[in-house]
């Protein structure tokens, strides 16, 4: 799998990456996982999963993994493959979030499994945790679901400290999330600190239900801005259909990467086949049929059970 410039972050990538998002705790609100993980759900268990769908990604040639605080354990699983496969920091690219704070105690019945905290103290406390785990692997660090409604973006202090860390070297990001997908990147690009505006790529939702988003990634991908794509199978939605939702979303020519969130390894390499597969017209068709109402869509992923 070839690698590709991220925007113009200076960072490489490959076009399917791997989310860890639900190999790294117990409970997500992906659809199917009782089937897909089984009722092992230990801390052992699913750090030798997230191993088994790291060495699958790694071995069908991606190179961007992206993981978060708030995803129970998944830095310290991607941590821990990365000193076992003996690799480098420069042979892979590394993005991780903060913002959220995992709370869940390792329970898939937990009231509530993340806490929202995108204060000063907040981003210092975290990114001091990421990195004690990840070093020099981590390239990349984004706020986790930024909203207008969370006044991060308003936030002089905090974006004058993600100044601080582009300086060190870490590329600065934001994911988004909701229906105002759109208006937080386009928001987000307008950000001016100290002179400048320490956001240089954006993670948003782009599936073939859920496109709204699109003009707006387009802006941030002329604006030198990379681009990553997540929940392109629609948190399973499109399971059945994975490898052409897949392709579908790498068609998009503002398009970096496209996050995998495979929880096995077949599930990797059918994501993966998405490369190889150009869809016909019909299949075209088929899916502009599939589009729901921007509210609709967020309404209904609202009310997914976290299993």
């Amino acid at each position: 799998m070839e690698r590709r410039p991220l925007g113009r972050t200076g960072l490489s990538v490959t076009p399917i990456g791997f989310g860890l998002a639900a190999v790294g705790r117990p409970g997500y609100i992906t659809l199917g996982r009782d089937h897909d993980l089984g009722q092992d759900r230990s801390v052992e268990a699913l750090e030798r999963r997230a191993h088994e769908v790291l060495s699958a990604a790694y071995d069908a040639g991606i190179r961007y993994f992206d993981a978060a605080r708030s995803y129970g354990f998944a830095e310290r699983f991607l941590s821990s493959w990365l000193q076992q496969r003996g690799l480098s920091p420069n042979e892979v690219t590394v993005g991780s979030k903060w913002g959220y704070t995992y709370v869940g105690n390792w329970r898939v019945d937990a009231k509530v499994h993340e806490v929202k905290d995108q204060s000063l103290a907040a981003l210092r406390r975290q990114v001091t945790e990421s990195r004690a785990l990840l070093g020099d692997f981590l390239d990349l660090y984004q706020i986790h679901s930024a909203t207008l409604e969370s006044g991060v973006l308003e936030d002089r202090e905090v974006l004058k400290e993600l100044n601080h860390l582009r300086a060190t070297g870490l590329v600065i990001g934001l994911s988004v999330s909701g229906p105002r997908q759109a208006e937080v990147i386009r928001r987000a690009l307008a950000v001016e600190v100290d002179g400048g505006n320490p956001f240089q790529c954006v993670q948003a939702t782009w599936n073939v239900l859920e496109s709204s988003a699109a003009p707006a990634l387009n802006d941030a991908h002329n604006a030198g801005w990379g681009v990553i794509i997540k929940e392109a199978l629609a948190n399973g939605r499109l399971a059945d259909r994975d490898t052409q939702a897949i392709a579908a979303a790498l068609a998009k020519p503002w398009a970096d990467v496209v996050l995998s969130g495979a929880v096995t390894r077949d599930q990797m390499l059918s994501n993966v086949r998405a490369l190889q597969t150009r869809l016909t017209g019909h299949e075209l068709e088929t899916f502009e049929k599939l589009v729901e109402p921007r509210d609709q869509y967020w309404s209904e992923r609202s009310q997914l059970h976290w299993s």
